[in-house]
C-alpha cells in the first residue's frame, strides 16, 4: 500500500516532506519517498495535498486497567493490600473491550503505557500497548518497566489504615529495602548458576525476581511523584541503585529543572488540563513542559487517564503550547519523546522506514492538536482503524 501525495511529518532527521509518499508492507513501513512515486495502485491512497503524522503516544496512562462507567468491578490498578507489589502487572487488569480504546484510536492515539496505579510504594509492571486488538498480549509492545509512588498518595492509603507507610521516610524505606533484597537474590542466584554443586539457588521469592530487570537496566523504574522534593527523591533511590529512572507528573519540576537536566532524567508532565485537586499538585503550572524543555529535560505529555480521558491528550498538548512550548515540541511530546522514553521508539514515535505503520492523516492546513480536529484517518500496525473518505 502507498500513501502519497501528503504532507508527511516524519518526527525525523527528515523534518517535514511537503510532497512525499509512505510504502507499507504488511505491518511496517518500508519506504519514505519525496515527491510522487513511480507506480500507484487503484488501492493505494491519495492524501490529496492532507498531512499525515506519527501516531500519538500517551506515555502515561491507566488505560483499560480502570474501565469507564464502572467503579469497583472494574478498577484493577491498585493492589492495595500491601504497599510494595511489583509482582503485579498491568497487562493482566486491561480490558481491551473498554469502550476508551476506541476513544482514543478515533482521536489519533495508536499506543500507550498503561500503568498500575499509585496507592503503594511500587504498584507492578507498566506494559506500553497499542490501542486496537482484542487481546491483551496481542496489543503489547513490550513491558517498560516497574511503578513506584513517593509523596502523597501512598502516605494517604496506608494512613487511613494506620498501617506503614504514613511518611515520605517509610515509603523511601521500603523502596529501599525491596531493591536491596532483589539485589542479594540476584547475587545469590548468579552464585547458584556459577557454582551450582557448592551454593543452593535461594527460595523463590516473585517480588525480587520482578525487580531483576530493573537492577540489570533491563527496563526503566517509574517514580510517581509531584512535588520538588519528591523529585528529588527518585533521583537519589535512582543512583543509590543505577536505575534508568523517569518521572511521571513531575508537576513542580520547573522548580528544579536544571537539577533534573543535570540528572539526565526525563520527565512525562501531566495531568496538565485538570484541577489542583490535592495538596501535592498545588505548584501546578502550565510553563512546566516549558521550562523543563529550556533546560534540556526530555518531557513527553501525558494524560494520566482516566484522570484526563485520553481523547484529549493533544489538548493538553496545545495547554502546553500556552505555557509557553512550541507547536513543534509539543508534536515530539506527543510522538518521538514518548517513545524514546518509554523505550520503544524502535518500533513507534516516527515516520521512518523499518517501524510500525501507526499513522494519522488530518485536512490540510489542520492543526492536530486542536480541541475540534480530528483524524480522517487512523492506522494501526498497517490496518486502517478509521476512515472518514479521503
Amino acid at each position: 500500500m502507498l500513501i502519497y501525495n501528503a504532507e508527511i511529518f516524519t518526527m525525523d532527521k527528515q523534518g517535514i516532506i511537503p510532497e512525499g509518499w509512505i510504502e507499507i508492507k504488511k505491518n511496517r513501513i518500508s519506504a519514505v519517498g519525496v515527491g510522487v512515486p513511480e507506480k500507484i495502485k487503484s488501492d493505494d491512497i491519495n492524501a490529496d495535498g492532507k498531512t499525515v503524522y506519527p501516531g500519538f503516544i500517551d506515555a502515561h496512562t491507566h488505560l483499560g486497567i480502570i474501565e469507564d462507567s464502572l467503579d469497583f468491578e472494574g478498577d484493577d490498578c491498585n493492589e492495595s493490600t500491601d504497599p510494595f507489589t511489583p509482582q503485579m502487572r498491568a497487562i493482566d487488569g486491561i480490558n481491551p473491550f473498554d469502550r476508551c480504546f476506541e476513544e482514543a484510536r478515533m482521536r489519533g492515539i495508536t499506543a500507550v503505557a498503561s500503568s498500575p496505579g499509585s496507592a503503594n510504594a511500587c504498584g507492578g509492571e507498566i506494559c506500553a500497548i497499542k490501542t486496537a486488538g482484542r487481546r491483551a498480549d496481542d496489543m503489547l509492545i513490550k513491558t517498560v518497566g516497574i511503578k513506584f509512588a513517593l509523596g502523597e498518595n501512598p502516605k494517604n492509603v496506608y494512613n487511613n489504615r494506620s498501617e506503614t507507610p504514613v511518611t515520605r521516610m517509610a515509603v523511601s524505606a521500603i523502596i529501599r529495602e525491596g531493591l536491596h533484597k532483589s539485589r542479594r537474590y540476584t547475587h545469590d542466584m548468579d552464585s547458584y548458576y556459577s557454582d551450582s554443586d557448592n551454593c543452593e539457588p535461594p527460595e523463590y521469592d516473585i517480588k525480587c525476581e520482578s525487580l531483576m530487570p530493573l537492577l540489570e537496566r533491563k527496563q526503566k523504574a517509574f517514580f510517581h511523584c509531584h512535588r520538588a522534593d519528591d523529585i528529588c527523591t527518585a533521583m537519589r533511590i535512582a543512583n543509590e541503585f543505577s536505575l534508568d529512572a523517569v518521572i511521571i507528573h513531575g508537576t513542580e519540576g520547573y522548580k528544579i529543572a536544571d537539577i533534573i537536566a543535570e540528572e539526565k532524567i526525563p520527565v512525562i508532565c501531566g495531568p496538565v488540563i485538570c484541577d489542583r485537586c490535592k495538596p501535592e499538585m498545588k505548584g501546578l503550572e502550565l510553563k512546566n513542559a516549558c521550562i523543563l524543555n529550556e533546560n534540556g529535560v526530555k518531557t513527553a505529555v501525558c494524560t494520566d487517564h482516566t484522570v484526563i480521558p485520553i481523547q484529549y491528550l493533544p489538548l493538553s498538548a496545545q495547554a502546553t503550547i500556552k505555557g509557553g512550548l512550541s507547536f513543534e515540541k509539543a508534536l515530539e511530546n506527543l510522538t518521538v519523546n514518548p517513545a524514546e522514553i518509554l523505550g520503544i521508539s524502535e518500533r513507534i514515535g516516527s515516520i521512518v522506514s523499518g517501524k510500525d505503520a501507526d499513522l494519522q492523516i488530518y485536512r490540510k492546513g489542520e492543526n492536530p492538536l486542536d480541541l475540534m480536529s480530528e483524524p480522517v484517518l487512523v492506522m494501526i500496525d498497517g490496518k486502517i482503524i478509521r476512515n472518514e473518505v479521503i
